[in-house]
C-alpha cells in the first residue's frame, strides 16, 4: 500500500511538473523572453549579412566544412553568421534578405507589446512579397552580379525575360508595384486626385488668408463704387459681385467687415453655386457612363470605322489596271445548225419501223436537234416495258445506219424515252459564243465553267465550287485536252488574278506549256522552282504535299475567323473584320489540273493518291479544286476514294463500256462520236454536251495579252515542303536566300514578332515573298514553327544574339 501512495505521488508531481512547464511557456515572461530573443536574432543576421558582403570571398571555401575547428570564417559571426548569409543571400534573395532581418524584429517587437498574432502572419505575407520584388529588381537592373538578386531573383528574372522580354517585365514588375501599394495601402486614383485637389483648395486658401487685407480694401472700394440703392436689380449687378465670389471663405469667417460688407457675403452664400457643381459632375458622369458603353463595341465599332475611312479591302487593287481578255481574240465559226426536213423525217420513219418489227407501238415522236445530235422523243403506249426498247440500241443504230446512238430510257424528269443520234452535219461550238453568251456573262458562280452547249443548243455552265473537284477521261484524240483549256479559258475570262491561282501538271510537257506567259498573273508554284508548270514526277509530289500544307494553313485561318468556307472568310477580310496582324489574308481559290493522271499513277502511285485523296476529301472548303484527266479510266487509275471525292465528272468517248463504267458509272461514253461530244454528270442526271472548241492559237492570243500586262513581282507561292528523306530545307543554304534575309531578320527580332503581315509592311513586300522570308527564317532557327493564325515565336532575343547567329553561320 505504501509503495502504491509512493508511486501515485510521483505521477501526480509528474503531472504537475508538465503542467507547470507548459503554464510557463503561456505565461508574459516567456513571451517576453522569446521576443527579445527574435530580436537579437535578427541583429544576429543583420551583422553577419553586412559581413558577408565583405567576405563573402574569402569564405566560400568554409561552407562545407562547418564542423571542423581548423577551418576558420572571416564573417563577424563566425561560420554559422557565414553560412545563413550564404543560404539567404547568395541562393536566396540578395540584398533583399534584409527584409527578413526586418521581419523577424518586428514579430519579436509585435510579441512584445501583445499584438495579434493575425496581424504578424499579414506582417510576414506583405513582407516575404515586397523581398521577391525587391529582389527581381535587382535582377532586372544588374545582371553581372548575381549576389544582388540571388539565384531567385536571378533566374526568375532570366526566365520571364525569355517569355515577354525586357519591356514586359519592366511592365510587370511597375504594375505589381502600384498592385501593391493599392492593396498594401489601400490606395486608389479616386483618393489621390481627391487628396490633389483638397491640397490645392487648401493652398489657395492660405493664399487669401495671407491677402484678407488686400481683399478687404478691394471689397470696400467696389462697395463705393456701387450705386445708392437700397434694393439693387439683377439687371444691375456690379463687377464686384462676380470678383467677391471668389473671396466667399475670407469674408464669411472675418469679423471685422462692417454692415454693407456682411451683405454682400450673405447674398453670395446663398448663390446656388453648389447646386451647379453637382449638376455638373452629374454631367460628367454620364459622359463617362457612356464611353463605357461605347468601349463594350470597340472591336466592332473600329472595322466599321476602317470600313467606313478606307471603304471595303480590294483585292484586286494592286492590279487595278488589268483588263480581262476581250472577245475579239476567239475565233467565231458557223454556228448556224441546218435542220434538213428530209433527214429528221427519214430518221423518225426509220426508227418507228425498227419498233414495229419487235412489235413495240409508239404513240408519240418528237426530235430535238442539237449542235452535234439530234434528240428524238417518243412515248411508246401502254404496256410497253422500257428495258424492251432499251434493249434494241444497236438494232435502232444499224437501221439508221449510224454510229453513236444512245437511248436515255426514261429522261429524268420526262415521262418519254429519248434517243440521241448523230447529225450527218455537225456544228462548231465556238468558244466565243459561248463566252459571249448571257448565261455566262451575268454568271454570279464563284469559279464559272462554260462548257459548251446541249441538245437544245442553250450554253450550259457550272460551278467549279459547287461541284467541288472535276474527273474528266477521254481516249487520244477526242477532245480532252480541248476541255481542260476551255475550262481554263473559261476561269481567264472571269476572274481576276487576285482571286483564283493555278497549279498546272503537264506530264505530256507540251499541252498545257502556252500557260507559262501568265505565271506571275495565275500561276502558283513551289518557292525556288524556275517554270511553274509542273512535268517532273517528283515536283508533283512536293507541290500536291505543299497543297496539303496550304490546305491546313487556310483551315486554321478559318477556325481563328470563326467562319465555315472560304466564300464568308473573304467577305469578313473584304470589310476589314480581320486584323492581317493575325496572320489573315485575303484567299484566293487555287486550282489543281492534272494532265494524265494515269501516266503519274504509274510512276508515283501511292505517294501521288494519298495527298489527292486527302485534298479531294477537305478542301472543299477553304477553296482548293481538283481537275484531273486521264485516257485511261480504269479501276486502279481511278480508285474507290478517288471517284468517292469526284462528284462530278466528264466522259469523253471511251474505247469500251466498261471505261465507260468506271467514269461515270453508267454506260453511254462508248456510244459518243467524237471530235468533243461529251457526257457530264455531278451525281444526279447525265447530260450530253457538245464541248466548246478553243484552238492552240486562241490560247496563245489569250496567254499573250494577259502576260503583256503588269503583273505580281513573282507567282503565287505555296508553303515550301520538306522532304522526309531530306531532313531540313532548301532555305537553310546561305546562297539561295533572299536578298532581304538580313533585313527582314533584323525587323522580325525588334519587333520580336514573326509576322508575315509584318514584313509587308516594313519592306513593302508582297504576302508570297513576305512567306518565303518567314520560311527561311525559320530554317536559319531565327523564327519557330508554324503556330495556326499566330504569329510565330521569335527565338532570337535581341540584335546581338542575331549578328552573333548570322556571324556562326558564315564560319561554318
Amino acid at each position: 500500500m505504501a509503495k502504491k501512495r509512493i508511486s501515485i505521488k510521483q505521477a501526480s508531481l509528474q503531472k504537475e511538473e508538465k503542467i507547470s512547464v507548459f503554464s510557463f511557456l503561456k505565461t508574459r515572461q516567456a513571451k517576453s523572453l522569446f521576443s527579445i530573443f527574435l530580436m537579437l536574432f535578427a541583429v544576429f543576421l543583420c551583422i553577419a549579412f553586412i559581413s558577408f558582403f565583405f567576405n563573402w570571398q574569402e569564405d566560400q571555401s568554409t561552407l562545407n566544412h562547418l564542423t571542423d575547428r581548423a577551418v576558420k570564417s572571416k564573417n563577424l559571426l563566425g561560420k554559422i553568421g557565414a553560412n545563413l548569409s550564404h543560404f539567404f543571400i547568395y541562393d536566396g534573395f540578395g540584398l533583399a534578405s534584409f527584409i527578413i532581418c526586418f521581419q523577424v524584429f518586428l514579430t519579436g517587437f509585435y510579441l512584445l507589446i501583445q499584438k495579434k498574432f493575425s496581424k504578424i502572419i499579414i506582417s510576414w505575407n506583405w513582407g516575404l512579397i515586397s523581398m521577391l520584388w525587391v529582389s527581381l529588381i535587382f535582377g532586372f537592373l544588374n545582371k553581372k552580379h548575381a549576389l544582388l538578386a540571388g539565384v531567385v531573383g536571378f533566374e526568375i528574372n532570366s526566365y520571364l525575360q525569355t517569355f515577354i522580354g525586357k519591356i514586359g517585365l519592366t511592365i510587370v514588375l511597375i504594375f505589381s508595384l502600384f498592385a501593391y501599394l493599392i492593396i498594401r495601402y489601400k490606395v486608389s486614383l479616386d483618393t489621390f486626385i481627391e487628396k490633389t485637389k483638397q491640397e490645392r483648395l487648401a493652398r489657395k486658401a492660405a493664399n487669401i488668408e495671407a491677402k484678407k487685407t488686400d481683399s478687404v480694401l478691394e471689397v470696400t472700394e467696389l462697395n463705393e463704387m456701387l450705386p445708392e440703392t437700397s434694393t439693387p436689380n439683377k439687371k444691375e449687378k456690379s463687377e464686384f459681385e462676380l470678383s467677391v465670389e471668389n473671396l466667399k471663405p475670407t469674408i464669411s469667417k472675418h469679423s471685422d467687415v462692417s454692415s454693407n460688407k456682411q451683405e454682400i457675403s450673405l447674398k453670395i452664400e446663398k448663390e446656388p453655386e453648389p447646386e451647379l457643381k453637382v449638376e455638373e459632375v452629374i454631367e460628367d458622369l454620364e459622359i463617362d457612363v457612356d464611353e463605357v458603353e461605347e468601349e463594350e463595341h470597340s472591336t466592332e465599332n473600329l472595322s466599321n470605322k476602317i470600313l467606313k475611312d478606307f471603304g471595303e479591302f480590294d483585292p484586286t487593287l494592286e492590279l487595278s489596271k488589268f483588263k480581262f481578255p476581250t472577245f475579239n481574240l476567239l475565233k467565231q465559226y458557223n454556228e448556224t445548225i441546218s435542220i434538213d426536213p428530209e433527214e429528221l423525217e427519214a430518221n423518225k420513219n426509220r426508227i418507228v419501223e425498227t419498233l414495229k418489227n419487235y412489235k413495240i407501238g409508239i404513240a408519240e415522236i418528237k426530235a430535238t436537234v442539237g449542235p452535234t445530235i439530234t434528240l428524238y422523243e417518243i412515248v411508246p403506249e401502254a404496256g410497253i416495258r422500257i428495258s424492251k426498247i432499251k434493249n434494241l440500241e444497236d438494232d435502232i443504230a444499224l437501221s439508221l445506219s449510224a454510229l453513236g446512238i444512245r437511248i436515255i430510257a426514261p429522261i429524268p424528269g420526262k415521262g418519254t424515252i429519248g434517243i440521241e443520234v448523230p447529225n450527218k452535219k455537225s456544228t462548231i461550238v465556238s468558244m466565243h459564243s459561248v463566252i459571249s453568251s448571257k448565261k455566262f456573262q451575268e454568271s454570279s458562280m464563284e469559279l464559272p465553267i462554260a462548257l459548251g452547249k446541249t441538245i437544245s443548243n442553250e450554253t450550259f455552265v457550272v460551278d467549279l465550287a459547287k461541284m467541288p473537284h472535276l474527273l474528266m477521261a477521254g481516249a487520244t484524240g477526242q477532245g480532252k485536252s480541248v476541255g481542260l483549256n476551255a475550262v481554263l479559258t473559261s476561269l481567264l475570262y472571269k476572274k481576276h488574278p487576285a482571286e483564283v491561282k493555278f497549279i498546272l501538271v503537264d506530264p505530256k510537257k507540251v499541252e498545257l506549256t502556252l500557260f507559262n506567259k501568265i505565271e506571275r498573273h495565275y500561276l502558283a508554284k513551289l518557292p525556288d522552282v524556275e517554270e511553274a508548270i509542273i512535268t517532273d514526277t517528283t515536283k508533283v509530289v512536293h507541290t500536291l504535299n505543299s497543297l496539303c500544307i496550304e490546305m491546313d494553313t487556310r483551315y486554321d485561318l478559318l477556325k481563328a475567323a470563326m467562319v465555315r468556307n472560304i466564300k464568308e472568310y473573304n467577305i469578313k477580310f473584304k470589310k476589314r473584320k480581320l486584323n492581317p496582324n493575325d496572320g489573315h489574308r485575303f484567299l484566293p481559290y487555287i486550282v489543281l489540273v492534272i494532265d494524265e493522271f494515269a501516266d503519274l499513277i504509274m510512276t508515283a502511285g501511292k505517294e501521288v493518291e494519298t495527298p489527292i485523296a486527302r485534298l479531294a476529301q477537305l478542301a472543299r472548303a477553304i477553296g482548293i479544286h481538283l481537275i484531273v484527266a486521264t485516257q485511261r479510266p480504269s479501276v486502279n487509275v481511278i480508285t474507290g476514294i478517288i471517284k468517292a471525292n469526284f462528284p462530278a465528272r466528264i466522259a469523253f468517248r471511251v474505247t469500251s463500256k466498261i471505261d465507260s463504267r468506271t467514269i461515270l458509272d453508267a454506260g453511254g461514253a462508248d456510244q459518243l462520236i467524237g471530235r468533243g461530244d461529251l457526257l457530264y454528270t455531278a451525281g444526279n442526271e447525265i447530260n450530253r454536251i457538245q464541248c466548246a472548241f478553243v484552238d492552240t492559237p486562241e490560247v496563245e492570243k489569250i496567254t499573250d495579252y494577259i502576260g503583256s500586262q503588269k503583273a505580281y513581282p513573282e507567282a503565287y507561292l505555296l508553303p515550301e515542303y520538306i522532304d522526309d528523306e531530306s531532313g531540313t530545307s532548301i532555305d537553310n543554304n546561305i546562297e539561295d536566300r533572299d536578298k532581304l534575309f538580313k533585313e527582314a531578320a533584323e525587323i522580325i527580332v525588334i519587333a520580336q514578332q514573326g509576322s508575315a503581315s509584318l514584313l509587308q509592311r516594313k519592306l513593302k513586300l508582297g504576302y508570297n515573298r513576305a512567306g518565303r522570308l518567314i520560311d527561311q527564317l525559320e530554317a536559319a532557327g531565327i523564327v519557330g514553327g508554324f503556330e495556326g493564325s499566330k504569329a510565330r515565336q521569335v527565338l532570337v532575343t535581341d540584335f546581338l544574339a542575331l549578328e552573333q547567329l548570322l556571324e556562326n553561320e558564315k564560319n561554318q
